[in-house]
């Protein structure tokens, strides 16, 4: 059977914009710039995505492309025989477990739209201790949020068994671009609030004195995580991308794209948390708490959480897309089943873990795995352990690994790319010895 590959360019680049422009953007960047000190963060930000990361996502395409498999199947085409296919028995696993409790998370967007549309967040008697209520009330509960759950990965599955051109690549050229009108508007919306200015200063006015080792860490990871680097989604998703195209140029419009999505979601939180004289440093309850209690304040409150609450399904879902593909395209071509088949395997492997994510914050609270809930021993074991192993072992299979010719014929399109042949000494020294030091770095600190 002919492996199925992206039909456009266009369609490749939103599928995998999509899969980076995620969670990670609309809820994590903006409650993480607000914990470490605004400006200061997003400064050191920018350094780490396009200097740091964005090499490691290259080094990741180049593994996919090259190989014309998924991400099991990558290692043991390129490293035949050797103990390198572990590494891509670790490119399946992680993400299985990502999109097990991601798509809790993204049942709480299920939940928290559904709430939008009863305009439960436009009662101006709910104070935001109530509305925090609310949300600790719903996710402690058993049945509600596993509903959600279900529903999250049931459309997360759908699109994946359409398959590549007809499934993940239509869904991403028609999300993508409404995801980012969406979060415009509501960005628009935050500036004409009173004293929004004061958020937009938080923001694009740094605060030098606030930069340490801390944040630069903190700013590392989240750029690590953004760009979905480590487990084998853009390793999977550049082995359907055409041999003509440019992986430096599709490369750096993702980080670009990831980049902008996250600026625009900060300004679209941040001039409206200042307007309404609230902290920044809400942490993860940013968008589930602090967030409905502005929206029951503000103009239009009520269209606004509908326009949030929607962007924050969509933006999960174009992620929890990409991660659940990963599993997929490991049965389909090296277990020899159907699409089909493969999807609803992934799916039930899944949910029964993310069931268990579920009711860690509700019946089984108090089960402890090394002193960790479930949600969050399984949350920290992928983002501190299992995604930075991965790549880790990425930049070190291309700079150490593979022969200097193969990368180099990959990262120019066999020398037919001028500007890629002249920045290709850089990449490479970037990928063979400062990313493998940058990658330690976040795994060190994150034990310690």
């Amino acid at each position: 059977m002919e492996r199925e590959n992206f039909r456009s360019r266009f369609g490749a680049l939103m599928a995998m914009a999509g899969s980076a422009v995620g969670l990670g953007n609309l809820w994590r960047f903006p409650y993480m710039v607000g914990e470490y000190g605004g400006g200061a963060f997003i400064f050191i930000y920018i350094f780490c995505v396009f200097l740091l990361c964005l090499p490691i996502l290259c080094a990741e395409m180049i593994i996919g492309r090259r190989s014309q498999s998924n991400a099991f199947g990558a290692f043991k085409r390129l490293a035949p025989g050797s103990v390198w296919k572990w590494t891509g028995i670790l490119m399946v696993v992680t993400p299985v477990i990502v999109v097990s409790y991601y798509s809790v998370i993204g049942g709480w967007s299920i939940e928290y739209l559904y709430r939008a549309f009863c305009l439960d967040f436009t009662v101006n008697s709910q104070s935001a201790a109530d509305l925090g209520g609310v949300f600790g009330d719903f996710i402690s509960s058993i049945w509600a949020p596993l509903v959600c759950h279900t529903i999250f990965l049931l459309v997360t599955m759908s699109v994946v068994i359409g398959g590549v051109e007809n499934g993940i690549e239509k869904f991403g050229k028609i999300m993508m671009p409404m995801l980012f009108l969406i979060v415009v508007i509501i960005a628009v919306t935050s500036f004409y609030l009173p004293d929004a200015g004061k958020g937009l200063v938080y923001l694009f006015k740094p605060d030098f004195s606030k930069i340490n080792a801390g944040v630069c860490v903190a700013a590392l990871g989240q750029a690590f995580f953004s760009l979905s680097t480590g487990f084998g989604i853009m390793l999977t998703y550049s082995s359907y991308i055409s041999r003509k195209d440019n992986l430096a140029s599709s490369s750096f419009h993702i980080a670009v794209a990831d980049f902008i999505f996250a600026i625009i979601a900060s300004c679209a939180i941040m001039p409206a948390v200042f307007s309404f004289g609230l902290s920044p440093q809400a942490g993860p309850g940013l968008v589930f708490e602090t967030l409905p209690f502005i929206f029951s304040r503000m103009p239009a409150g009520g269209f606004v959480a509908i326009l949030f609450f929607a962007a924050l399904f969509v933006a999960a879902l174009t992620s929890s897309v990409s991660i659940f593909e990963v599993g997929v395209a490991y049965l389909v071509e090296d277990r020899k089943m159907s699409r089909r088949k493969a999807s609803f395997i992934v799916f039930a492997v899944t949910w029964v873990i993310g069931a268990f994510c579920s009711l860690s914050f509700g019946p089984l609270s108090g089960f402890r795995i090394f002193n960790e809930t479930i949600f969050n021993f399984f949350d920290k074991l992928s983002a501190n352990v299992l995604m930075t192993a991965g790549a880790l072992l990425t930049v070190l299979f291309v700079g150490w690994k593979m022969k200097r010719s193969d990368v180099m014929d990959e990262f120019t399109n066999g020398g037919c790319l001028d500007t890629n042949v002249r920045i290709f000494g850089a990449v490479y020294f970037m990928v063979r010895y400062v990313a493998p030091l940058a990658i330690l770095a976040i795994f060190v600190f994150n034990l310690l």
